[in-house]
């Protein structure tokens, strides 16, 4: 509660600071499609799957209830204007983070990400539709859930040709073949592909590479719609690597930080397991392992001595 109330205060004073409005406030554009544009700048580890669930709030909400699911290896924050410092005094350092997040103007400089951010596929998809709708009042955004976002340009390409009367007709229709399909797209999401490494953190390639037996060593492994950081092929076993400076915090920082990375690394576990992979999260520090298996005593945390 005290942490929120400094954000509520930074915010407060944030707003009495700025003066001239941007130009998309004064334009009055859709404070949800505004925040998807922001939120699009971002890296997201959910493909932005919280940020268009919450797009409808304020940015500041938005912020509070996502900021778990940014890629917090690839992202740093640097408190440019000195107000997060008196109005998150005594915070963790993820609270500031947060602090300078929420602002209602982000600083140039205050907000750095290292590597190229490919826009979320949530937060695409629901940009698309934003852009099919324009000049069509009723054509609403496209459901968060839709499997594939590809296939939604095709849909809205073939209905205005394509009359309900005509009835079925072959491969003009959507729902042609769906088992065959899902038992394809099933097996594809399982087939381990190797990547490019997702960011520029040498630090973070350094532990991942040097994982033993690390079947990919200098790439990423993408199972199940999510880039894991290495693959132990033989055990089939991947692994998600945290660099974060664990041991500099005091322990109660410690814990908020360990509660924020927390359901991301559920979800990185889950997304293992549903096709038979084992899962393991690779840390620097032994008091980092000891504060994520106390939240959490059945994940699978090693210590990375090699790096």
């Amino acid at each position: 509660m005290r942490f929120r109330a400094c954000i509520a205060l930074l915010l407060f004073v944030s707003a009495c600071a700025t003066s001239v409005p941007s130009p998309r406030e004064s334009t009055g554009l859709d404070p949800r499609l505004a925040n998807l544009q922001r939120a699009a700048k971002l890296p997201w580890t959910d493909g932005g799957r919280c940020v268009v669930q919450e797009a409808s709030q304020p940015w500041s909400v938005l912020v509070e209830r996502c900021f778990h699911a940014l890629d917090h290896d690839r992202i740093e924050f640097h408190d440019t204007t000195g107000r997060c410092a008196v109005a998150s005094a005594g915070a963790a350092a993820v609270g500031l983070g947060l602090c300078v997040l929420a602002a209602p103007e982000i600083v140039v400089g205050a907000v750095i990400v290292t590597g190229v951010v490919v826009v979320g596929f949530a937060i695409k998809e629901t940009l698309d539709a934003y852009e099919l709708s324009r000049g069509r009042p009723e054509v609403r955004p496209v459901p968060e859930t839709r499997p594939m976002p590809e296939t939604t340009p095709a849909s809205q390409d073939s209905s205005p040709k394509q009359k309900p009367e005509s009835g079925p007709k072959g491969p003009d229709l959507p729902p042609l073949g769906p088992i065959e399909t899902s038992e394809r797209e099933r097996r594809r999401r399982c087939e381990p592909i190797p990547g490019p490494p997702r960011g520029g953190n040498n630090l973070h390639n350094k532990c991942a590479n040097n994982i033993p037996n690390n079947t990919f060593p200098g790439a990423d492994v993408f199972v199940n719609g999510k880039n894991f950081d290495a693959l132990q092929l033989a055990t089939r076993t991947l692994w998600e690597v945290k660099t974060d400076d664990f041991d500099k915090h005091s322990p109660r920082s410690r814990r908020f930080l360990a509660e924020v990375k927390l359901p991301e690394i559920k979800r990185e576990k889950m997304l293992a397991e549903a096709y038979g992979y084992n899962f393991v999260v690779g840390v620097r520090s032994p008091a980092q392992k000891d504060a994520i298996l106390e939240l959490d005593p059945d994940l699978t945390v090693v210590v990375m001595d090699w790096c």
